[in-house]
């Protein structure tokens, strides 16, 4: 085999290598990764029960209730277009209350409510997620 020949094949061979590795660590990128939903994204979209992804919100108005067990929570997430109640198993942050932006860790179940496993609550008075922000906006903007 000539050597030009030879440079070839071991440029064929690690670009082939390089895509395979890529494709590899998509996949299991794929199955870690938590995609972000606002209760409107959520209903319009018939997020696949089950999938972990976060949803992201506002904690509605008097819709916090905690059970007797002390550590349960159920609540309700609101985009002010659309809403979805959520239910929590454990210890929520200091800065989660009604009326905050708060981004839930969890999976739809298939009755339409979400189940959480972590509790994320906005940092400061004036912080909410770009994406909940902009949907605000334009709620706001729909209702004058």
């Amino acid at each position: 085999m000539k050597a030009k020949h030879q440079r070839l094949s071991l440029a064929l061979l690690a670009i082939a290598a390089i895509v395979g590795a890529a494709l590899l660590a998509m996949s299991a990128l794929q199955s870690q990764a938590a995609y972000f939903y606002t209760p409107t994204d959520a209903v319009r979209d018939g997020v696949q029960p089950g999938r972990a992804v976060r949803l992201g919100g506002m904690v509605a108005d008097k819709s916090i209730k905690r059970a007797a067990d002390g550590v349960t929570i159920d609540f309700v997430v609101t985009d002010g277009q659309q809403t979805v109640p959520v239910r929590f198993t454990g210890i929520v942050p200091d800065l989660f209350k009604e009326n905050s932006g708060v981004v839930a860790e969890g999976a739809f179940q298939p009755g339409g409510g979400f189940v959480a496993t972590n509790i994320l609550a906005k940092h400061d008075e004036r912080y909410m997620p770009p994406q909940i922000a902009g949907d605000m906006h334009k709620t706001k903007s729909l209702e004058e």
